[in-house]
């Protein structure tokens, strides 16, 4: 009895208890050391590891070779929301993915057991159908910054390596220089100037290309803001009084000490743009900016005031005009930051798709409509939508002369002819309609001029394609007359993406939708982390333009900026979605020099561009020619394959910009790279 008391001592239970933990945990660490589980261990030199035939084994800590920086973790706390989460830095983003996307881990030492079976995650499932889950991820804000400008040779794979030399700065005199539009030696080589031919495109041979920095004008500063630069923009940048003293009188363009002032004025404005956008908003209320009408070309736009003023409405416009007497009329109307490219009705189809605008204006725009049996209008109406409205103020539509009367009278009989509609003759506007269908064009009288077109030529072939003396063709399903108004058009696939030439086993919907979210995300990350939101952004590019996810990304994250969508002709033809959705573009062949002035964008943006682009072209020339259209203190932003990044950085740092690139680290985005580069004020 006395023995099983003793059991119960306080000195015995604590003994039992302290032996029974002891022999637990040794159990435990047996189990845990065994073979089959990573050892903890960091380093190990005993002998009898050294015996097996295993080698000494080294388990890597998770943090190793990462740099935190801790006074930002204690002090900064207000910036915690901007930094990505660590798991996320493997989900970066790439270019937009087109098949379904394999999400690999990093690897693991060779005694670690293997890993759980990975889903695969993609942008379509098995059946071609948009996935809801699929991630983009974020930037890594600690990437590595590097931004020396020293000439230096680059591993460019394979073991080829490439040396980049700064580039010179040009002569003072190309300070406004466009390449394919000043080409002299082409122009005075031309057979015939008679059509406008001196004012399209002749681009200098590739080993005549440019190859140094354009140069800013002396006391250049950074632009005036947007919505500020509507009506005044700084003298320095665009030193060019000529335009101010010839249409002084017409209320176009001001001095004013060391700016240019826009008074809103223009040579059928007589009370102002606003007044006169009222009037034509009266004369047809179905024009209903901004709801039914989106998307407008304003033809010899002088400075661009039409444009300006329709932009507070909702309403994107395109003006366009030759580089001719008065050759700053674009470069005023970008410096403003309205929407606007060189161009000119001469020879060429214009490089915009069939049925992009819901309204053509021209406003004394010196285009002869009637000559050639109407080839010029011919090519507005191939642009027009159909049900779209034209718009011409000019003085055969209000002077009772007989030159005049007569110039009126061709016009009535062309654009009968044309089946369209005048609607209304109010002042010195005269307004038409296109029909919705070719109902009209098919009950014509036989042998009536012009013909249709025929049914095998393609309205959207643009490149270096000659004007048709036909009429062209509407699509019999009704698309791109179909479209739903704004802002609901932004975001629906319209009928026209089913006519797009691409490669794919899935549906073109799904496709559409999925570019649409993975911008949205990326630009999310961008205006987060990247802080977009404090640049200011007013012109913008994207360079490979896809479906226009890009700049549908810009407007829901309300960036008070517009974007020229450039569609390259290495692709497929995506234009006419583009318009569909209430956006402009243009097509372009990146080879060859753009159709604009110098210091015109504040952003370029460029996503898989140069790895298709670098088996066509020459990636230095388009590096050049990219910052030739930059402003100084813009931004660069291009994402592209490992594979060109090493090129791209050693071009950009010759150029002269501060270049960082962002690596994407591990996981399914590691084959790509993010470049950013910032033009200094130079």
């Amino acid at each position: 009895m006395k023995g099983f008391i003793s059991f119960k001592s306080p000195v015995f239970v604590k003994t039992a208890g302290f032996a029974f933990v002891a022999l637990a945990f040794f159990y435990l660490g047996k189990h845990w050391s065994d073979d089959t589980y990573q050892q903890l261990l960091f380093f190990s030199s005993n002998s009898d590891l050294a015996s097996n035939s295993n080698p000494p084994s080294v388990s890597i800590s998770p943090n190793f070779n990462k740099t935190f920086d801790v006074k930002s973790l204690i002090n900064d706390t207000r910036e915690v929301e901007l930094q990505p989460a660590e798991d996320d830095q493997s989900q970066l983003p790439a270019i937009p993915p087109s098949s379904v996307v394999s999400h690999s881990p990093p690897p693991l030492p060779a005694f670690a057991p293997p890993p759980p079976a990975v889903q695969r995650l993609g942008v379509v499932d098995e059946n071609g159908v948009m996935r809801d889950e699929f991630e983009v991820g974020e930037y890594d804000p600690d990437a590595v910054d590097t931004r020396s400008n020293e000439t230096k040779a680059v591993d460019g794979g394979e073991g080829a390596t490439f040396r980049v030399s700064k580039f010179e700065t040009c002569p003072v005199s190309m300070r406004e220089y466009i390449p394919c539009l000043d080409n002299d030696e082409a122009i005075k080589a031309l057979k015939s100037t008679q059509k406008g031919e001196r004012f399209e495109r002749h681009c200098p041979d590739k080993d005549k290309g440019l190859s140094c920095l354009v140069p800013v004008p002396k006391g250049y500063k950074a632009p005036i803001p947007w919505p500020t630069s509507r009506d005044e923009v700084w003298y320095s940048n665009v030193p060019h009084p000529q335009l101010a003293e010839y249409k002084g009188g017409q209320n176009w363009v001001n001095v004013d000490k060391d700016k240019f002032k826009f008074p809103g004025g223009g040579t059928q404005f007589i009370h102002g743009a606003d007044k006169y956008l009222d009037q034509i908003q009266e004369m047809v209320p179905e024009i209903a900016f901004g709801n039914h009408t989106r998307v407008a070309l304003d033809v010899g736009c002088g400075v661009a005031s039409f444009g300006a003023y329709l932009y507070s409405r909702n309403v994107l416009t395109m003006s366009i005009a030759p580089k001719d007497v008065h050759e700053n009329q674009i470069q005023f109307a970008l410096e403003r930051g309205v929407p606007a490219m060189v161009a000119a009705f001469a020879t060429r189809r214009l490089l915009y798709p069939s049925q992009a605008f819901e309204l053509i204006h021209c406003s004394r725009c010196r285009v002869n409509w009637t000559r050639d049996d109407g080839i010029l209008l011919l090519e507005v109406n191939r642009l027009l939508r159909a049900g779209g409205y034209f718009a011409w103020a000019a003085q055969p539509v209000y002077k009772h002369e007989p030159l005049l009367e007569e110039q009126w009278e061709e016009m009535a009989n062309l654009t009968t002819r044309l089946c369209w509609n005048l609607v209304k003759k109010e002042g010195y506007i005269a307004i038409w309609q296109k029909p919705l269908n070719n109902s009209c064009y098919l009950n014509r009288e036989s042998g009536t001029l012009p013909p249709l077109c025929d049914e095998k030529d393609d309205p959207d072939d643009v490149w270096y394609v000659d004007l048709k003396p036909c009429i062209s063709r509407l699509p019999e399903d009704g698309s791109g007359a179909n479209i739903t108004k704004w802002p609901e058009r932004l975001d629906i696939p319209p009928q026209r993406l089913q006519s797009i030439q691409v490669d794919a086993y899935v549906s073109r919907n799904d496709l559409f939708k999925a570019e649409s979210k993975y911008w949205k995300e990326i630009i999310d990350s961008y205006v987060r982390v990247l802080r977009w939101g404090t640049f200011k952004l007013r012109n913008v590019m994207d360079m490979k333009a896809g479906y226009g996810g890009f700049a549908a990304a810009l407007i829901a994250n309300q960036l008070d900026c517009w974007v020229m969508n450039v569609v390259p002709v290495s692709g497929p033809n995506t234009l006419p979605v583009i318009y569909d959705r209430g956006l402009l573009g243009v097509m372009h062949d990146w080879c060859e020099p753009f159709d604009t002035y110098p210091r015109t964008y504040d952003l370029l943006h460029a996503a898989g561009l140069f790895f298709i682009e670098q088996k066509r072209c020459n990636i230095s020339s388009i590096m050049l020619e990219m910052d030739r259209i930059l402003r100084p203190g813009g931004h660069v932003y291009i994402r592209d394959s490992v594979s060109v990044m090493g090129e791209l950085e050693e071009i950009g740092k010759a150029i002269g910009w501060r270049v960082a690139i962002r690596d994407t680290a591990e996981g399914p985005h590691a084959s790509y790279r993010v470049f950013i580069g910032d033009k200094n004020m130079r």
